[in-house]
C-alpha cells in the first residue's frame, strides 16, 4: 500500500475542511446544482472522448495509485544473473526446469521462447511489442485522468456562468441572487478541487508506475537476449545495472 498517496488525499481534504469550517458553515458549500454541473458535465464529456468500457475502468486505474511504490529491481537482478548462471552451466534447455518459478507472464514468455529455440531477432521483436503494447494500454489511463483534470475546471467556469445568468434575471429577488451566487462560485471551487487534489495527481502517480513497470520490463527483456547469446553472468549484471538506481550499483557490483 502506497502510504503517501492516501495521506496526500487524506491532508488535501483536511486542509480544504479546516478552511471552510473556520470560516463558517460548511453546509455552504453543499450545493446539488453545482455537483451536477461539474460531476455531470465531466462525466458526459469523458463518454464522449472514451468508449464506455474505458471509462468503467477508472477506478481500476486509480487503484494503481494506491501500490507500493519504489518498484524493487534487485530481486529482478539476483534472478537474471542466477538464470545466466543455470544456462552458462546447464545449457539454455535447463531452463524450462525454472519457467513454473516465474509468475510474472513477461518473464515466462521470454525465456520459453528461448527453450524452443526462437530467434534472437523474434524474442527481441516479441518481448518489444509487448513493452509497447503494455504502454499504450497504461496511457489510456493517463489520458482519462488528465481529460478529467482539463474537464473539471471547465465544466465548472460554465456553472458560474450558468449562475451568473440565473442572478442577473433575478436581481429583483434577493433570495434568487444568493442561490445564482451560490451556483456560479461552487462549481468553480468544486471543478478546481477535483482537477487538483484528485485528477491531475492520481495522473502523475499513474504516470510514475508505468515508468517503473516499462524500466522491469526493459530489465528483463534485456537480460533474456542476453542468456539467450550465451553471455557470461557478470556481463548480464553488467548490463542489467543499467536499470537499477545508482544507489545500488556498488552493493551489487561488490556481490558479483
Amino acid at each position: 500500500m502506497d502510504i503517501a498517496t492516501l495521506l496526500g488525499i487524506f491532508l488535501g481534504i483536511i486542509m480544504v475542511s479546516g478552511a471552510i469550517i473556520s470560516g463558517g458553515s460548511g453546509t455552504a458549500f453543499i450545493n446539488i446544482p453545482s455537483l451536477l454541473v461539474t460531476i455531470g458535465g465531466t462525466t458526459a464529456a469523458l463518454l464522449i472522448s472514451f468508449p464506455v468500457a474505458k471509462v468503467k475502468a477508472v477506478f481500476i486505474y486509480a487503484k494503481k495509485t494506491f501500490k507500493a511504490g519504489n518498484l524493487d529491481l534487485v530481486p529482478w537482478y539476483h534472478t537474471m544473473v542466477d538464470l545466466a548462471t543455470v544456462s552458462r552451466r546447464d545449457g539454455l534447455l535447463a531452463l524450462e526446469e525454472r519457467l513454473e518459478e516465474f509468475v510474472d507472464p513477461f518473464l515466462r514468455r521470454g525465456l520459453q521462447m528461448v527453450v524452443d529455440g526462437s530467434s534472437p531477432e523474434a524474442v527481441k521483436n516479441v518481448l518489444d511489442d509487448e513493452i509497447e503494447n503494455m504502454e499504450a494500454r497504461h496511457g489510456v489511463g493517463h489520458s482519462i485522468f488528465q481529460s478529467i483534470g482539463t474537464y473539471a475546471p471547465a465544466f465548472g467556469m460554465i456553472g458560474t456562468l450558468i449562475g451568473l445568468v440565473q442572478m442577473l434575471r433575478n436581481l429583483e429577488d434577493p433570495e434568487q441572487i444568493g442561490q445564482g451566487m451560490a451556483t456560479a462560485l461552487l462549481t468553480t471551487f468544486y471543478g478546481a478541487l477535483l482537477a487538483n487534489l484528485i485528477a491531475i495527481p492520481i495522473q502523475g502517480k499513474l504516470e510514475q508506475r508505468t515508468e517503473e513497470e516499462l524500466n522491469l520490463r526493459r530489465m528483463l527483456a534485456a537480460g533474456v537476449t542476453a542468456i539467450q547469446a550465451g553471455e557470461s553472468p557478470r556481463a548480464v549484471g553488467h548490463k542489467l545495472l543499467t536499470y537499477v538506481p545508482p544507489s545500488q550499483h556498488a552493493e551489487l557490483t561488490q556481490e558479483q
